[in-house]
Formats: C-alpha cells, sequence, structure tokens
C-alpha cells in the first residue's frame, strides 16, 4: 500500500478563483441557479481551470456538468438544493448496478474529465425523497400516511405496498426491462420511463486525477456517490447520508476504479455503505475493468446494508484492497462479500485489519456466492451442485481477516461458497466477535482461523 500513496496524484487546480454570484446566482431558496452556476464552471474552464466558490445560502439548481481542471468549492453554510422537477436531469448513457443502460443525468455530473474536485463544507442535496419508491413496511402508520397525502401512486404485491412519485416512476421498471432485452436500444426508447430512472447524486465516469474533501452528500434519488472507471481518486473528510430506508441508497460505489485513497468520512444510508463493484456480466460484449490498489481507513458506518462490501457485481474482478481502522455501528451486515454464478471475476488479494463493530443486525463477516438479492440464502444439495465452471464462474482468494472486534450480531461467521469454485486462501484471525450464532458454513476446506474468539450470547425472550 505504500507503493499506492506514493503514486497517486492529486487534482492539478490554478489559483483563480470566481465566485457563482459573479454570474448571477441568487442564494434564496427559490431562484433556480442552474445556468448562472454552468456558466462559472464553463467559463473558469474556458480560461484554464481554476475555483468556483459557492457561499453561504440556498442554492436551487438542475444538474450541473463539472469540467477539467475546476475546483468546485462550497463553502460552510452553503446548501446545493437540486431541483425536483425531473425535466432538469437529461436522460444519457450510463453504467448502473453493473449494466450498460440509460439514466438521468446525476445532478453533479463528469465524464472523461482530468483534474476535478469537490471540496469545501457546504451540503449537496439530492432531493432524492422526490424520486424514491417507498415501502410501507419502512415507515410508520402516521409516516406512510403523510406521505400518501402528498400524492403519487400506490403499488400493491402480495408481499407489499410501495409509494411510487408518479405513475411513470412505477411503470418503468417494466419498459426498462422491455429494452434490455433488446440487442440495442437509443436514449430516446427510455423517455417513457424517465421518472424510473434515478440518477446518482454524484457521477463520475472514467475521470483522472479526482478529489472531493470536506463536502455533505445527502438525500440522494439513488447511490449517492458514484464513481465509474476512475483512477487516481482521493476522497477524504466527506459525509455521505441518506435515509435508512432509502431503496438503493447506497453511499459510495466505487465501480472498476483503481488507485482510491477513502479515508476520515462517514457514512448513514440506505443501503450498501462503502461498496467496491466491477461490473456485471449479461453479454457478451459487457467486459468490465477491475476495481484495483484501493486504501480504506478510519472511516464510519452509522447505519447500512453493510459496512464494508464487495459485490454483488464483481465481473470485471477486484484486487489489491486493503481496508484498516474502520467502525461500524448497527449496521445489517459488517463486512460483506457477495456474488453468484453467472458474474465471473476474481476477488483476490484483499486485506481488512482493526474493524470495529457494534449491533449488527445479521452477520459480522459474511461470504456469500448464492446471492440473489437476500443474505443467507440456503439451497439443496441438488441445487447446490447443478452448475459446472465456465466463464461465469466467480473465484475469491488470498484474503485476509484480522483483529475484528464486534459486540452484537445476529451471527458471528458466514460462509456459503460455491462447490465448483469453492474460497481459497481465507484467513481469519484474531478477532473477538459475540453473537447469538457462531460460525455458519457450507464448505470451507480453503479457510483457516487462527486465534479467534468467538462469544455466543443468545438473547433472552
Amino acid at each position: 500500500m505504500s507503493k499506492l500513496l506514493h503514486d497517486r496524484q492529486l487534482p492539478q487546480i490554478v489559483e483563480y478563483r470566481v465566485s457563482i454570484v459573479e454570474t448571477g446566482a441568487v442564494g434564496d431558496g427559490k431562484t433556480k441557479n442552474t445556468r448562472a452556476i454552468q456558466q462559472a464552471l464553463d467559463a473558469c474552464a474556458d480560461r484554464g481551470g481554476g475555483c468556483v466558490v459557492i457561499p453561504p445560502g440556498i442554492w436551487l439548481t438542475g444538474a450541473l456538468t463539472l469540467r477539467s481542471k475546476v475546483e468546485l468549492h462550497a463553502q460552510e453554510g452553503a446548501l446545493v438544493l437540486f431541483s425536483r422537477d425531473f425535466d432538469d436531469y437529461p436522460l444519457l448513457q450510463a453504467s448502473y448496478e453493473g449494466v450498460s443502460t440509460v439514466r438521468c443525468q446525476a445532478p453533479l455530473q463528469g465524464d472523461d474529465l482530468h483534474d476535478v474536485a469537490i471540496t469545501g463544507n457546504g451540503i449537496f442535496d439530492g432531493s432524492g425523497d422526490a424520486w424514491r419508491p417507498v415501502k410501507k413496511s419502512k415507515l410508520t402508520p402516521s409516516q406512510w400516511e403523510a406521505l400518501c397525502q402528498t400524492g403519487g401512486c400506490i403499488e400493491k404485491t402480495e408481499e407489499e405496498s410501495i409509494w411510487w412519485p408518479t405513475k411513470e416512476a412505477m411503470l418503468g421498471e417494466t419498459v426498462v426491462a422491455e429494452l434490455h432485452d433488446k440487442p440495442s436500444f437509443s436514449i430516446e426508447e427510455f423517455e417513457p420511463a424517465r421518472d424510473f430512472l434515478r440518477p446518482t447524486l454524484l457521477r463520475l465516469q472514467r475521470c483522472q486525477k479526482v478529489l472531493l474533501q470536506g463536502p455533505t452528500f445527502e438525500n440522494s434519488p439513488a447511490w449517492c456517490l458514484h464513481l465509474f472507471q476512475c483512477d487516481q481518486v482521493t476522497i477524504r473528510q466527506v459525509n455521505v447520508r441518506n435515509p435508512w430506508y432509502a431503496q438503493n441508497g447506497d453511499g459510495i460505489d466505487l465501480d472498476s476504479c483503481t488507485n482510491v485513497l477513502l479515508e476520515d468520512s462517514a457514512f448513514d444510508v440506505g443501503d450498501d455503505a462503502i461498496c467496491i463493484k466491477s461490473g456485471k456480466r449479461q453479454r457478451e460484449m459487457d467486459r468490465h475493468l477491475p476495481s484495483a490498489d484501493m486504501l480504506i481507513r478510519r472511516c464510519t458506518v452509522y447505519h447500512g446494508h453493510g459496512g464494508f462490501v464487495v459485490g454483488s457485481e464483481m465481473s470485471g474482478g477486484v484486487k489489491n484492497l486493503h481496508v484498516q481502522d474502520c467502525t461500524f455501528i448497527g449496521t445489517d451486515v459488517g463486512i460483506r462479500f457477495k456474488s453468484a454464478r453467472g458474474r465471473g471475476g476474481v476477488i483476490e488479494n484483499i486485506l481488512i485489519e482493526r474493524i470495529q463493530m457494534v449491533n449488527i443486525a445479521k452477520e459480522a463477516i459474511s461470504f456469500h456466492m448464492f446471492y440473489d438479492g437476500t443474505e443467507g440464502t440456503f439451497f439443496t444439495e441438488e441445487e447446490r451442485n447443478k452448475r459446472f465452471v465456465d466463464e461465469g464462474t466467480p473465484y475469491v482468494r488470498h484474503i485476509r481477516l484480522r483483529e475484528i472486534t464486534c459486540i452484537g450480531a445476529k451471527t458471528a461467521i458466514l460462509i456459503n461458497e460455491l462447490v465448483e469454485a469453492p474460497i481459497e486462501d481465507l484467513h481469519i484471525e484474531k478477532t473477538h466477535i459475540v453473537a447469538e450464532h457462531g460460525i455458519i458454513m457450507q464448505g470451507g476446506a480453503g479457510v483457516h482461523f487462527h486465534q479467534n474468539q468467538i462469544v455466543i450470547e443468545n438473547k433472552k425472550d
């Protein structure tokens, strides 16, 4: 990891500053400032780069396109509030959940950039509550009633009632599924499903030398921070917040990224918090780059489906990761590896150490190679043995977890591996876990335990 810290490069931003007030922005929370803020970004880039300053105020805006050699600096007291008008977010080609698709433009969007930064102690709010579906089971009766009174549509299934902001959003999944079944599609064909195609709050695609330092990113329509095929990435001292019930409310997804430092940041979100991905193999044409060479340290997760997560989209592979000195409080799962047959890819050379966890709802440590959307799924022997090795077989190997402490979990360790591709060279050592259940393992010949202490404490009725 010393090589990673030595090779990683920060963006180079020239010493020039311009305030968005100078291009006509008004921070009254009512005036839509999309044109004024974009003008400042573009003018700064056109003169060779510099820093665009957002001063204290409430700055209403639509989607913004970031530029190379430009730093967007939100000062303390600045609230950038993204519009609830879906028409402010045009449809674009994108990658989401491992699939090449079409989505609405992210409120903060950057493609094929170099030397790009977002800094300061301000807040970027994605107005995600205008976009997201909400399950009835995740709200109190009074909250559900209040939500329904805002309008929208109610979808009733056998298991659940779901609130959608519009009828088009509710029906959009069917439209998108039909388009993905076609050998090719155009952006225009997705227009009827626009309301369903929730953007991430920040999407950076194929960018070089990226810095995120200081801001709070919150209330995203979908994933909060999505970096896709980016290199030389530094993320420090950011706060990422989504409601705990936020559908697809991931904190950060590092997707086929390389040379990444993530440190001293906090996450309180509605899905996986710190997630490493590298695409989902669906067609022969879908070839994904690996996520590799990352150092993640001194981060805190207050809520999420998983504290640190690899997968389940990992077709391009994940390798050379070092995670250290993090704290997970009340997440569903603590350390979580997940994949499935058909995904392909290799997860290898991972070191996770000195992790503190409390009040984990499910597994403190989970390796689940039958992931189908439900953690902890088990299968009959016939189901487990029904496939042979092929190019869609995922592999997990050369993993070390050490000095892991967890006080309070449902299950200490879950290992559910594929018969045709067992986990290789997994070492779990010097852990102290207090849980209701100990180790649940299907397979495990390549798993090695050293100096672990697992204390079983069953909860009283």
